[in-house]
């Protein structure tokens, strides 16, 4: 990072969050990444498809706590 650049975001830092979230999603658009609101559509695509997969019996859920349990087991905790 140049000496600007750090010291662009050290200012940057110090906005109110609201402006800080304008900022990013502005950055954002500048790269061509996708819009809060397409990346909100995607999402919700996506809990519909997983919800119908669910309700179709095409796949089975698996209890929280059974998940939990085999990531400790995994991890020696």
């Amino acid at each position: 990072m140049t000496a600007l650049t750090a010291k662009l975001a050290d200012q940057v830092l110090s906005l109110p969050c609201e402006d800080r979230i304008r900022l990013v999603d502005r950055l954002l658009q500048s790269l061509n990444a996708p819009s809060r609101e397409e990346i909100d559509r995607l999402w919700a695509a996506e809990a519909e498809r997983r919800i119908d997969e669910l309700d179709s019996g095409k796949v089975q859920a698996i209890p929280g706590e059974q998940v939990f349990a085999e990531l400790r087991k995994r991890l020696g905790k």
